[in-house]
């Protein structure tokens, strides 16, 4: 492992100094944010954000400066507008070709019921107004497509690695969904490499240092296809192999001294699902209590680099946290996790 590790990808993602100056730059600038948990990924790009709210995020959103939708893994995430094109372009067919059979078998959506519901789709969003993802179930009912059981949603992430449709604004609690051609400027599409190149590129500038087997995981590439991004881009990185372990970084990237501040990160966060190997920031043995079976990853707290704790709101309402440590922590650590609950209160503002 590479010495200092935790403390480069905490200055890379922005967490140990917040350097971008609004919401759409910090999205950017990690190229994108696993967002399925909605307020978790408010607080994730808040927390890179200097000075960052609530509402400058959702303001963000609503503008069309990030955008939510489902660029790869199958998974939902945060992407800045300009980004997502080329995202869903190059990793989406993955996604898909893996599970066309599935939902054919499983949910009926065979192509010729898929296209049918792109029309239904295109037709209810075709004023170019956000509309709600209950308003258009019942769009998908009243043409003969039963939205029950999952199949709406599986038709609306279908039509996202098409790049059909994408999300707009929260309306309440409640998502939207509009048609991408009204909502992102198009744009030339990338040839395979470039976008690979890009890529790469782009993923260490948010993560690095990681491996090709990190690449592959965020991205859902191959190995084969991640090791060639790497290469691709090659000229603006630099690496380093130890144990058999190859790590890269860009070459511009500034070299960081330990970090001992103590950080509040909210669940889904990419300091660790960014990557396939986390051992280097959590240890083996308390995986489970932060990454559930189910895959869902919890809010953690970071002491110099390492998860320490986990974290919720104490109650519905209730601006406390409980915390749940995996060791003993000194008192002069639940001061530093005192002082982090404050900025993620700040942060909260009116949302209270």
């Amino acid at each position: 492992m590479l010495p200092s590790l935790t403390a480069r990808r905490l200055h890379a993602q922005g967490i140990s100094a917040p350097t971008a100056a609004s919401p759409a730059d910090v999205v950017r600038h990690m190229v994108a944010m696993q967002a399925q948990d909605y307020h978790a990924a408010l607080w994730a790009v808040g927390l890179r954000t200097k000075g960052g709210t609530l509402a400058q995020v959702e303001d963000a959103i609503a503008r069309g400066e990030i955008v939510r939708t489902w660029p790869m893994r199958g998974t939902l995430h945060l992407l800045a507008r300009d980004d997502v094109r080329w995202m869903v372009s190059l990793l989406a067919p993955r996604v898909q070709a893996a599970n066309a059979a599935r939902i054919s078998r499983e949910f009926g959506f065979d192509m010729p019921t898929l296209a049918h519901g792109r029309r239904v789709m295109e037709q209810a969003l075709s004023s170019g107004m956000p509309v709600t993802r209950s308003e258009l179930y019942a769009r998908m009912e009243a043409a003969g497509i039963a939205s029950a059981h999952q199949r709406g949603l599986h038709l609306l992430n279908w039509l996202a690695h098409e790049s059909v449709v994408c999300q707009g604004p929260r309306h309440g609690r409640q998502p939207t969904f509009v048609l991408m051609d009204a909502w992102v400027p198009p744009s030339a599409p990338l040839g395979r490499d470039e976008a690979l190149h890009r890529l790469a590129q782009r993923y260490l500038l948010g993560h690095g240092p990681a491996t090709a087997a990190d690449l592959a995981w965020w991205s859902g590439l191959t190995q084969k296809d991640a090791l060639r991004a790497l290469t691709l881009a090659d000229a603006a990185l630099e690496k380093e192999t130890r144990d058999g372990t190859t790590w890269w970084w860009r070459a511009d990237a500034p070299v960081t001294a330990k970090s001992r501040a103590i950080h509040l990160l909210p669940a889904f966060d990419e300091y660790l699902i960014g990557y396939r190997d986390r051992t280097p920031v959590l240890d083996a043995e308390h995986t489970r209590r932060v990454i559930g079976i189910n895959g869902l990853v919890s809010a953690t707290a970071i002491i110099q680099g390492r998860v320490a704790a986990t974290w919720k709101r104490a109650t519905a309402g209730n601006s406390d946290i409980a915390l749940e440590p995996l060791r003993a922590l000194e008192e002069a650590e639940h001061t530093g996790i005192r002082r982090a609950a404050q900025r993620w209160r700040r942060f909260l503002g009116d949302a209270r």
